[in-house]
């Protein structure tokens, strides 16, 4: 079956602005199999109800002879009365979350009980010891051993190493913290189960989009089930990925894959991110609420909004006094802007620094921030055949390319056809068979590089290239949509597209592999490493509250910016073995 790749962009370029009224294309002769093929379309969205109905969360009065459980359903009954459509119950914060029209909700304010109703906001993704197998929920026993090539840039900057490979020889040091027994839970897209680095930490999960126990990051887009862009696995695997547990990488890159933060955590998954990464507060609220249930010991999130919820806030204030150490990032914007939950102050606020550890201009700022992490060009696992690495080969050279996005994987050599602008299928001239070749197409034209892949396919390319028109590089295209008659497709730079103009009627190879490792960016990346530090500290002295580990972490982290604690930095870059030795000083005894 053929399958295409979302590389998750925000907003992926086109060739340009479409020509206006440009006149319709005259029925041209197309290859077999060919005749019905049209553009995708992208569906009308359904958020907005037809009713008017809007999704709220509503904090009642709860009623002093009854349990929380027993409050919450019969006021659940009272607001379905007035024709509230209830989707969540929250007991512990008296909260319910429903779908109301205008009149159900005027009906509401009216209502002695009722104590405020709030919008439910959307949420978006912010991205830019020894084993005891009695305890070990995992699937598989974690790896011990692997190598230090799996050992990144964000992992040697918060220390990580020093605490569990002392002696840098690529496996745990026997008795050394590594995060075992320590649940951490990751509230963010969902994962993919089929990746080997997680296998050993995944303990379970819940889907709050679906319904069900299996959170995995896919959905549905236009009737098309497809994987989204892999941001709950890449955040979950900066913490939780395993030694020596690689999938497919890059050529020349570590085949081992990369190492967590805290590579024996145990992992929990709550996805309440969508394959766009958009979700809403009832959802965060109830993923915070399983993760108490569950008992875990850090709450990572990489998400949140610009706007606060009383109801999200009492939330995380009743997750803290559960013993839960909440953990998120603080936005993209770059602005002294404050976003939540990383605004609350039972919430650690994570921001962003680059390899110089130089503060990321896309951080958002502000007295908020607690502490920052590694977040630019910071490799991690993605869903697998995620990551497409495109690679054209013609006369003996290799040419790199950046495959475009919703592209098919796979390999195709042929003879290369030059396409011009690609605006029709007859653009391919003569050199064109039904039995395939390969379209050289320039960008450009005012024409959408979806129309110019279909014109091509339609005349009988097996896979297509875009040659850039710019010096601008050779990638950020989209195909638009998702379709299952996409080719491989990938694009080159200006200058290789000179080149391979020159090579015409020889042939080429196109080769789109979809990796299972990404580089990416944003303070989404940042929060996961934090989030790592506090399993390590806390698996060296499990004694600690979450208020104690959380002092433990700010006072150990590596001063940046103005001294002390400022609106860029927070306290600092968290540290590791800093973060460990304090612990351990900090312990009751007896000493671990």
């Amino acid at each position: 079956m053929k399958r295409w790749v979302w590389l998750g962009l925000l907003g992926g370029a086109v060739a340009c602005t479409k020509v206006p009224e440009r006149p319709p294309v005259e029925t041209e002769d197309v290859c077999p199999g060919t005749e019905e093929m049209s553009l995708p379309t992208r569906s009308q969205s359904s958020l907005d109800a037809e009713d008017g109905s809007e999704s709220v969360l509503i904090t009642f009065r709860p009623r002093v002879s009854a349990s929380a459980m027993a409050s919450t359903d019969a006021f659940a009954e009272d607001a379905r009365r007035v024709g509230a459509h209830v989707s969540h119950r929250f007991p512990r914060i008296n909260t319910i979350a429903a779908n109301v029209t205008p009149e159900a909700r005027a009906a509401l304010a009216n209502n002695p009980d009722v104590l405020r109703v709030e919008l439910n906001r959307p949420v978006h993704a912010f991205g830019m010891p020894s084993l005891s197998p009695s305890l070990w929920q995992g699937a598989l026993p974690p790896n011990t051993r692997g190598s230090t090539g799996e050992y990144t840039d964000g992992l040697k900057a918060v220390q990580a190493p020093q605490v569990w490979d002392a002696n840098g020889d690529g496996e745990l040091d026997v008795g050394a913290p590594s995060g075992t027994n320590i649940k951490v839970c990751i509230i963010d897209s969902g994962w993919d189960s089929r990746h080997p680095e997680l296998a050993a930490a995944y303990i379970g999960g819940k889907d709050f989009l679906d319904g069900d126990d299996e959170p995995l990051d896919q959905g549905k887009v236009d009737g098309v089930l497809q994987w989204g862009g892999g941001h709950g696995m890449h955040t979950a695997a900066t913490i939780a990925a395993q030694l020596g547990a690689g999938a497919h990488v890059r050529p020349g890159e570590e085949p081992n894959g990369v190492a967590g933060v805290a590579p024996t955590v145990s992992l929990l998954v709550a996805r309440v991110l969508n394959v766009n990464g958009d979700g809403n507060t009832a959802n965060v609220i109830a993923a915070i609420d399983w993760c108490v249930s569950q008992g875990a010991n850090i709450a990572s999130l990489s998400l949140g909004s610009v706007a606060d919820s009383d109801a999200e806030k009492l939330a995380f204030e009743k997750a803290q006094e559960a013993g839960v150490l909440a953990i998120a990032a603080t936005g993209n914007r770059g602005t002294n802007e404050t976003s939540y939950p990383a605004g609350y102050d039972t919430v650690i606020a994570v921001g962003a620094v680059d390899s110089n550890s130089a503060w990321a201009p896309f951080s958002q700022y502000g007295d908020f921030v607690s502490l920052v992490g590694p977040g630019v060009g910071v490799l991690s696992a993605t869903i697998v055949g995620g990551a497409p690495y495109g690679d054209v080969q013609a006369a003996g050279t290799r040419y790199a390319s950046e495959p475009l996005e919703y592209t098919a994987v796979g390999v195709y050599t042929g003879k290369m056809v030059y396409c011009g602008l690609g605006e029709r299928v007859s653009s391919c001239g003569q050199g064109a068979t039904c039995d395939g070749f390969v379209a050289l197409v320039d960008r450009g034209g005012g024409i959408l590089f979806q129309e110019k892949a279909r014109n091509a396919i339609r005349a009988g390319a097996k896979a297509i290239i875009i040659g850039n028109n710019t010096t601008e590089g050779g990638g950020g295209f989209t195909l638009t949509d998702p379709a299952e008659y996409w080719v491989p497709t990938t694009a080159v730079t200006l200058a290789s597209t000179n080149t391979l103009k020159g090579l015409a009627g020889q042939d080429v190879t196109v080769d789109v592999s979809g990796l299972d490792y990404l580089r990416q960016s944003g303070t989404s990346m940042a929060t996961p490493h934090v989030a790592g530090v506090a399993a390590l500290a806390w698996s060296a002295c499990p004694a600690l509250t979450n208020v104690q580990l959380r002092a433990v972490l700010q006072e150990s982290a590596h001063d940046l910016g103005d001294t002390g604690k400022d609106q860029k930095f927070g306290y600092g870059l968290v540290q590791a073995k800093a973060a460990v030795d304090l612990a351990k000083l900090r312990c009751p005894s007896p000493a671990p």
